[in-house]
Parts: C-alpha cells; structure tokens; sequence
C-alpha cells in the first residue's frame, strides 16, 4: 500500500496559542484535522463566555477560504468559575471545560487545589452536557507519580457525577489505562502521539533533550507499551488529544525550558506508522475520528486526508530565528515514510 485516504482527524487536544504563534501553528492542524479541541490557558485564560467569544473569533479569522475545520472551544475551570457562567458559555458554543490543577503545567497558576469545592460546578456542566476535561497530575506530589495520586479525583467526580462526560487527559501511566478501563461508560482519556513514542529516557536518558519534555513528563517503558496498546485496542475510551503544544526554541532551550512538544506538523504520519507497524491500520481512524465523534457527539464529517508512501524529513524548525517564533517540531530530522499528499 503506498497511498491511504482517512477521515481528517478529532484532535480532542490541542495548544493553538495565540496571536503571531497562533498564525503560526494554525495550519499544520486545519491541514489535517475537521475539528480539534483548543485550549484554554492563554493569557489571559478563557474564562467567561465573552472570552471564548474572542478567542475563537481569532482562530476563525486565520482561516482559508473555504476552510471546513472548526475549533471546538474550551473554558478553563478555575477555583473563581460560577454554576452561573456555565449556561453563558454552552450559549456561546462551549463544547468543554478545563480544569487544571494549580501549577502542574503552562499557564496553570490560579489553578484549582480543593476538586471538591467545584462540585456545584461539576453538577453545572452536567446539565448543561458539557465535557469536563482533565490535566490528571495531583500538585505538590514528587513529579512520576502526580498522575497516579490523581486518579481518586478523576475515580470520585466519576461516582457522584454519572451523567457528566469525562475525559483524562494526556494518559502517561498503564494505572491510568486501568482506571479508565474500570470506569463507566461516561469517562474517556485522551492518548497523545508524543506520549506513544516516548519513555522518559528520551527526556533524560543521555542529555537532556528539552523537546521531548512535557506535562506530564513521558514515564517508563512499560507505561509506554500500555499507552500503545489502549491505542491498538480498539477501546472507544481511548481516542487522540494530541496535546500539541507549541513555545518557541528560545523558550524550550533555556534554563527553565518550558513543558509542550509541538506533534501537529507530524501528527497524521507518525500515528500511521505506528499503527502500520503494529498491523492495525483498520483501527486508525476510529483512533484518530470515530471515538471521540461519538464520545463528545460531533457531527459526522466527510472531509477525508490522504497520506502517501513517500520518505521526507521532519524540518528542525518551523518559522524564523530572526522573527522571535521559530519552533521545532516533534521528531525533528527523522525521516518518515508517510506524509501528507
């Protein structure tokens, strides 16, 4: 096989930034994705509806002619958030809310430290049939294991809130795959690409490779394999959020390097090889589309990719030095076999 035609892709999980960084990153993800999920924690966040207003109307306004591709809005879920707010946001085409605890990753100061304290919040959105997103790390816990002291968070909202759709997000532990495994119907996780690929001796194995360093950190092996094989599985839980999240070389190769791997400009091809090294190439695109269209009930869409068989090497950089917005890409001077037709 040397040519594939797919769904374009539900990225459930995506960093488009903002500004002169947004115009920048914006078209590696319509080039290859219907819909994707676009984070919150710009600065300043989205918090109310006026706010998700702004921010999508400057993604729209970096569209192509005729561009299908729609941003599905997100607001951050914040210790400040109101049960008021909630039907402000879903009239002004909220699909999710994010919440992230206080100081686990980019922009997440003012972040939340009492999860119970946003019960009202929670019951909100689940009247509202709203999404309720989460960055899965418990603050203040020795950095490999933020994620698996999180899950008796993501295990009690699940219990109390049945109705309420809830998506883990950026699974990097085989407890994680467990625990969404074990839950009802109503809790998702997201896989990344850059997690499938990495342990975290990519991060720190040899020299420390700044690139591949991101929230939470990549983890061992075994979790790894784990990851891969919730992918393969055929699970509807386990759909793609690509977490792709873009900073600037300066800002990644720096004493205090800031935590994101940009995947869009790969994500398509490294996921194909992945699934085609495994003989699962039947299952890529409800990975990549299905699940999370049903999960988060998109309307169907059939605006197709291709892909074809042809060797290119990732660019080590996209945009320029001298303009202050150069990024380098996951996988960065690899060579892969599939790219975008």
């Amino acid at each position: 096989m040397d040519r594939l035609e797919i769904k374009r892709a539900n990225d459930m999980h995506v960093h488009l930034r903002q500004d002169d960084m947004l115009a920048q990153v914006l078209p590696h993800t319509i080039a290859q994705c219907a819909h994707a999920l676009v984070m919150p924690n710009i600065t300043p966040a989205v918090l109310t509806a006026d706010d998700l207003v702004a921010y999508r109307q400057s993604i729209l306004a970096l569209l192509p002619d005729g561009s299908t591709f729609k941003p599905l809005m997100t607001f951050k879920v914040a210790p400040t958030t109101s049960p008021a707010e909630i039907s402000k946001l879903k009239a002004q085409g909220a699909v999710a809310g994010k919440l992230y605890p206080e100081g686990v990753t980019t922009n997440s100061e003012g972040g939340v430290t009492d999860f119970k304290a946003l019960y009202p919040v929670y019951e909100a959105m689940q009247e509202a049939g709203l999404v309720l997103c989460l960055h899965g790390e418990m603050p203040g816990v020795f950095s490999l294991d933020r994620e698996s002291k999180f899950l008796a968070v993501l295990r009690d909202i699940a219990s109390r809130f049945a109705d309420l759709r809830i998506v883990l997000e950026h699974a990097t532990t085989a407890e994680a795959i467990d625990c969404v495994s074990e839950l009802p119907a109503n809790v998702a996780c997201t896989l990344t690409v850059h997690h499938l690929y990495l342990t975290l001796d990519d991060v720190i194995g040899d020299r420390l490779n700044p690139h591949a360093f991101c929230k939470p950190v990549a983890k061992r092996p075994e979790d790894r394999d784990a990851l891969v094989a919730a992918a393969l599985s055929g699970n509807g839980k386990f759909f793609l959020g690509s977490d792709s999240a873009p900073h600037t070389v300066a800002n990644k190769e720096c004493a205090c390097g800031a935590a994101g791997v940009y995947t869009a400009p790969v994500l398509m091809p490294a996921l194909l090889e992945l699934f085609e090294k495994h003989c699962k190439l039947e299952l890529l695109e409800a990975f990549t589309s299905g699940f999370a269209a049903k999960f988060y009930g998109l309307p169907e869409h059939k605006e197709t990719i291709v892909l074809v068989q042809k060797s290119w090497t990732v660019p080590e950089q996209y945009g320029d030095d001298k303009s202050g917005f150069s990024v380098k890409p996951f996988l960065a001077g690899k060579t892969l076999r599939w790219q975008v037709g």
